[in-house]
């Protein structure tokens, strides 16, 4: 079972040697080609929808659009007896799927959030006064996110060390994941209007895995009082495949209540999806979160990224932030599988991680039920 059957169908671009990028859905070890399904006929699309190079202008024709494709995909593709041309996964080149507008991310596990406060403000409350009622996210750098595969350059920045007087510049010596799911915006909004969180997902074309690289000492060093810049911007990278929403619907499960209540413009009752995660490193799994731990839902990260008349775009990404369990495997970060570097993780070799090293190869997945997520993959290159 590869979990790119009928019932999921994720969409990426792709390009073969000699042709232009184009649209194309995953099935199995292959792609569709829905460029070529809509010239000659079994999609009956306007074929510049997909003779593209990002999704923009797939995502940008509306909700109506997403649901003719998707149906007559999965009648195309379902049934025993369905074999439809497609091209092998190795004859083509993934490209990062979307054309970024804005990027948020945000900071939306209580496991994650509390395991921070707990290194950096031991003898405090963990949680900051206002986490609890509102999602806390920064905007990050759009033109930073690349698509799984690219090499990761360990960065360069000031850091101080505990102790130290003064701040030196150099190479990141805490180099970090942060295993994220994405929301993809396909249907925009209007200035100064602000979306309802009960029509928050009408917006959302998408979910795909996210890898926010960090920078942990570069980002202890520069958060106050504005919060994560340079320890954040360098690379963010993404899956090469948009599951639809509508894949995975059917992994919405209720979550634990909110307290205290939020207010009302962010008041639903709870829900989360029930995707299993995993954090894999130089071929060693060390954590297995589940995205049913997130707090705050997708639906209200973006009531809140709108309440204030924010606009929507095609093509903008939020994320959920470091998606964190209560077990000590389920937490999605080195910085709280280490403990800041106070107890590192033991690897399939015999060796051990506080953070990342050159050369290191991170992987993330996830699923739910026959739905596999695009995975996210990066290998860490020496700073320049």
């Amino acid at each position: 079972m590869t979990g790119f059957g009928p019932e999921h169908l994720p969409y990426g671009v792709f390009r073969r040697a000699g042709e232009e990028p184009r649209v194309g859905a995953r099935l199995g070890d292959g792609i569709l080609d829905l460029a070529a399904l809509a010239a000659d006929g079994p999609l009956e699309e306007d074929p510049l929808l997909f003779f593209q190079p990002s999704l923009n202008a797939f995502m940008g024709a509306g909700r109506e659009t997403w649901r003719r494709v998707r149906e007559a995909l999965r009648a195309l593709t379902a049934g025993p007896d369905a074999e439809p041309a497609t091209i092998p996964l190795d004859e083509a080149q993934l490209l990062l799927p979307i054309a970024v507008g804005d990027y948020v991310d945000f900071y939306s596990s209580l496991d994650h959030a509390i395991n921070v406060g707990r290194i950096f403000r031991p003898d405090a409350e963990p949680l900051a006064p206002n986490w609890r009622h509102m999602p806390i996210g920064y905007h990050g750098r759009s033109g930073t996110i690349v698509v799984s595969g690219t090499p990761i350059r360990r960065p360069r920045g000031q850091r101080r060390e505990p102790g130290d007087d003064a701040p030196v510049y150099g190479p990141s010596v805490r180099l970090d994941i942060e295993l994220e799911l994405g929301f993809v915006v396909g249907t925009p909004s209007a200035h100064g209007e602000a979306v309802a969180v009960d029509r928050a997902l009408d917006h959302v074309f998408g979910v795909l895995l996210v890898n926010d690289w960090s920078a942990r000492d570069l980002q202890a060093w520069e958060s106050r009082p504005l919060g994560p810049f340079l320890a954040k911007s360098f690379a963010t990278s993404v899956a090469a495949w948009v599951t639809p929403l509508d894949a995975i619907l059917d992994c919405r499960v209720r979550a634990p209540a909110q307290e205290p209540a939020p207010l009302e413009y962010l008041r639903e009752e709870p829900w989360a999806f029930d995707l299993d995660l995993e954090v894999e490193i130089d071929g060693s799994t060390v954590s297995h979160p589940n995205a049913r731990h997130l707090y705050w839902s997708a639906a209200q990260q973006l009531a809140h990224m709108t309440v204030n008349g924010a606009s929507l775009h095609t093509g903008d990404l939020f994320a959920s932030g470091t998606i964190s369990g209560p077990a000590r495997e389920e937490r999605g970060s080195l910085l709280e599988l280490s403990w800041n570097g106070a107890e590192p993780v033991a690897l399939g070799d015999g060796s051990t991680r506080a953070f990342l090293e050159d050369g290191d190869e991170v992987v993330l997945r996830g699923r739910g039920g026959d739905v596999a997520l695009g995975e996210v993959r990066g290998r860490i290159e020496a700073a320049r």
